[in-house]
Order: structure tokens, then sequence, then C-alpha cells
């Protein structure tokens, strides 16, 4: 008998089994119980990785950026001192304020260092309170200097310099490491 190339021998497939079933390949009910498991395994180690408590932290984060960008650039546009004020309930035209939630708390943790390059601080170290408000005036200066706020395991230092720079660096308990937030 002779074969061109491609050609399946005949003998190959069995006569009982039908033609659909010939070519198609499925998976079996232990393969998909398999994968399933993986990927479950893999889904609930990425959801631990990911905190749910320091999405509070993120949020004053994002706040207080946007609210020190708007009081720096309203503070040009008046001609007058405008504060930035953390946990405030109202806002007038002088005060921008910042959304503090109940998970998030004045203060740097104990167990947790200073960050990179920066001098002991007194009061802020201790109960982040230095200053409640930041007023920001129109040469861009600014009255505080740090705030130190946490949410139980990471922390959140702002750093403001004296011509409208400032600095965010978040403590990564995970980490246990600075870095820029």
């Amino acid at each position: 008998m002779t074969m061109s190339i491609g050609e399946v021998p005949r003998s190959f497939f069995p006569a009982s089994a039908p033609a659909s079933r010939r070519c198609s390949r499925g998976f079996s009910l232990t393969e998909l119980c398999v994968t399933l498991g993986i990927i479950g395994t893999l889904s609930g180690f990425g959801a631990s990785a990911f905190s749910l408590s320091s999405v509070g932290l993120a949020s004053v984060q994002q706040d207080l950026d946007g609210a020190l960008y708007q009081a720096f650039h309203q503070a040009r546009a008046q001609g007058r001192n405008v504060q930035v004020a953390l946990g405030a309930k109202s806002a007038s035209s002088d005060v921008l304020p910042v959304a503090m939630p109940r998970n998030v708390h004045w203060g740097k943790l104990a167990s947790v260092p200073l960050p990179p390059g920066m001098d002991k601080v007194v009061v802020a170290d201790k109960t982040g309170e230095a200053h409640d408000r930041i007023t920001v005036t129109p040469r861009h200066t600014t009255t505080a200097t740090v705030w130190f706020l946490n949410d139980g395991h990471d922390v959140l230092c702002l750093r403001l310099g004296g011509h409208g720079q400032h600095q965010m660096l978040r403590w990564r308990a995970a980490k246990r490491t600075w870095g820029r937030a």
C-alpha cells in the first residue's frame, strides 16, 4: 500500500468513532478543575497584595495634592493667602477643605523611620499636628513644612518647600521602605 505525504491511513481512526468526534479534542473535567483552581489561587494572592485599608490614605493623598495645586494658583490669582485644612467640614473662599476618612489619623507610627534625608522633627513626628492648616501665600510660600498621616499600616509624609514645591512620600509597610507617592 502506497501513501502520499500528508495522507492518514484508514486504520488510524477506529471504525466505530463518528466522523465529528474524530477531529475534535475537548477538555476533560479534571483539566477544567485544575485550571480553575490555579486561577482561584492566583487571584487570591493578588487580592491579598492589594490592601483595602490603604485606600483611605490614597484618597487623602490625591485630595491633598489637588487642594495644594488649587491653593497655589488661587493665592497667586487673588493676591491673598489661601488655606488648605485637613479634616475641615466646610469651606469658605479662602479655605480649601480636605476630607479625612475615619481610618486615617494624624502622626507617624512609632515603628516607621523618618524618610531618608529628613532632619528629626519634634512635634510632627509625634502627633503629626505641627499645623492643622497649610497657609499658601501669593508668593508661593507655605507655613507648614511637614505633615504625617497614617492608616495603621502605611504612612504618608507631606513635605513642603519654600517656593511652592511639595513632595509626598509614602511608607509602604509591606515593602518596609519609603517611596514617592
